[in-house]
């Protein structure tokens, strides 16, 4: 089972608000959008559910069309960013709503619901109503009650972004052993690239209308097609510096040097990118210092995000402990050649430096 997107897209008033996408979304493993808000990931859902018609292209579930299909004639369902749950009804009574609907036998009702509870560790909590339940007790049960349905494409619209960091963090475990067990292809849209991470799967990269990548979640970390997708991908920003390539040297900011990643580059303008977690505030075997001050600093608990100037750049840099220094301080940034991407003038990929693939 595999839903494919051949060229679909989606225009309005003659502008495309969602480029020509083709991708192929297996069963078994999360699908993820990963994109910025307004970068189009509501819209591809919104396609894939049947709610809105592209304007171009088709969508095949196991081979056959459903394109101009309407949502009632699809196996699709839906989990979104607010929960929602009948409130009089129990939880039971909210995951057998849709098989109620579809008047299906009592004994066939009763054994889906004890197994989608079962899946989502609700069985205990089948007699409550949703006012007595967690947040993450009742996102739970709405999940179950999408699954409930056996839908061929289960959509999920950033699901976990209501809830506190402890319910997340238990869902995000929990969700791709769901995965793995349903036959259902499920594409999970979110904001945060480390969610996209931590679920694992494929992820496909959105920015402005445009998939710009798409492939294994590490892979497209590790090795992001362009600068779009690398931006995409970095939580806080990537770390960017206008530069020229010259005579083997990356040259940038006011004076700074260090050495190309590799041969064989083409010379000329680029751009070097770095995550805050390659970046150090203290000193490193093969790092080049660069002088800095400090903007400000955000305490995480065990980590510490250092924002600072670089000369006119912007930079932050995620440190561990707690690093509390005053703005306007004086600081060194640790920069080291072998942990940055470097992107060409047509902001694609030119070169992953040696150590720059390390998470």
């Amino acid at each position: 089972m595999s839903i494919l997107l051949d060229g679909l897209g989606l225009s309005a008033g003659g502008r495309p608000v969602l480029h020509p996408v083709s991708l192929e979304l297996p069963a078994g493993t999360p699908n993820v959008l990963l994109g910025p808000t307004g970068a189009g990931k509501t819209t591809l859902l919104r396609l894939l559910a049947g709610l809105d018609r592209p304007s171009e292209g088709r969508l095949l579930e196991a081979g056959r069309e459903v394109t101009g299909l309407p949502p009632r004639r699809r196996s699709v369902a839906m989990v979104y960013q607010q929960f929602i749950n009948y409130p009089s009804f129990t939880v039971f009574e909210n995951i057998a709503a849709p098989l109620r609907v579809a008047r299906l036998p009592k004994p066939e009702i009763e054994a889906r619901v004890q197994e989608a509870a079962r899946l989502l560790r609700l069985a205990p909590y089948l007699a409550r109503r949703p006012l007595e339940l967690s947040g993450g007790q009742q996102q739970r049960t709405a999940i179950a009650r999408a699954l409930v349905r056996r839908a061929a494409l289960v959509l999920m619209d950033e699901p976990l972004a209501n809830l506190d960091y402890k319910l997340r963090e238990e869902l995000r475990e929990e969700l791709p052993k769901l995965f793995a067990e349903s036959g259902s292809v499920f594409v999970y849209a979110t904001t945060e690239p480390a969610e996209a991470l931590l679920l694992g799967g494929r992820v496909a990269t959105l920015s402005e209308g445009r998939v710009t990548q798409c492939g294994p979640a590490g892979e497209v970390f590790r090795r992001p097609a362009d600068l779009a997708t690398a931006r995409v991908f970095s939580d806080p920003p990537l770390n960017e510096a206008p530069a020229r390539l010259a005579g083997g040297q990356l040259r940038f900011g006011a004076g700074a040097a260090i050495p190309a990643p590799e041969a064989g580059l083409a010379e000329g303008a680029c751009t070097i990118g770095i995550r805050a977690h390659q970046l150090s505030l203290d000193p490193l075997p093969g790092a080049v210092a660069l002088p800095a001050t400090v903007r400000v600093a955000e305490v995480t608990g065990s980590e510490s995000y250092v924002h600072l100037d670089v000369g006119d750049l912007a930079w932050v840099v995620l440190a561990p402990g707690i690093r509390r220094p005053e703005p306007g301080a004086a600081a060194t940034i640790w920069l080291d050649p072998r942990r940055c991407l470097v992107f060409g003038g047509d902001g694609r990929l030119a070169a992953v430096a040696p150590l720059a693939e390390a998470a």
